[in-house]
């Protein structure tokens, strides 16, 4: 049995977090915050036309913003709220609910992306005894050339020296690391880390 994730349990102890998630982005976005950086940056690696998995959704922003730039977007999420929200709000891409140390995608879309987006803290909500097997699905559902780009911040309960040890494990390679999502060069005192990873 996969154990649940530190998100399913925080919305299963507390049943309005999704809403009160869904409604804070809402929110920034009305007040005219920039919310998808993270996609801009993936756009900006991608060839026209990608695959792309956005792994951990949530409402569906960054899903959104790829898909209009071009791209075949599935995006997956543990929370069905989250993911009605994605369908409801950013239609276009791909929705599945699912745990990413286990989903599984149908048959009639992509199975392996070009590029992969784990965005959002993400990682840092992961139970710790998935964070491998999370790695090694992202390792096994990349192109051959594919790339995943993974992003979290510290004080999190995920060490950035567990996490490259994880990665190392899981079947990728470490090809760039920054500790921003404008490409700041990452210090052994950052409070957060977007690695660029391949195939090992």
């Amino acid at each position: 049995m996969i154990p649940h994730s530190q998100w399913a349990e925080i919305v299963a102890r507390d049943p309005g977090h999704s809403q009160r998630y869904i409604d804070r982005f809402a929110m920034l976005a009305a007040q005219g915050h920039d919310l998808v950086g993270e996609a801009r940056l993936i756009d900006a690696m991608a060839q026209r036309h990608s695959v792309i998995l956005d792994a951990g959704c949530g409402p569906g922003r960054h899903s959104g913003y790829l898909h209009r730039a071009g791209h075949r977007v599935v995006g997956v999420d543990v929370d069905p709220a989250l993911i009605a929200e994605a369908r409801r709000s950013e239609p276009g891409p791909a929705y599945a609910v699912g745990d990413l140390a286990s989903f599984r995608l149908p048959d009639d879309v992509p199975q392996r992306f070009d590029l992969i987006l784990c965005a959002g803290n993400v990682m840092g909500f992961l139970h710790p005894d998935t964070r491998r097997p999370v790695l090694a699905g992202f390792a096994t559902r990349l192109a051959d050339t594919g790339r995943a780009v993974v992003g979290f911040g510290a004080g999190r309960g995920y060490a950035f020296a567990d996490f490259f040890d994880d990665v190392e494990a899981s079947g990728l390679v470490r090809e760039q690391t920054f500790s921003t999502w404008d490409l700041r060069p990452f210090t052994p005192d950052a409070g957060f880390v977007v690695a660029v990873l391949g195939r090992g």
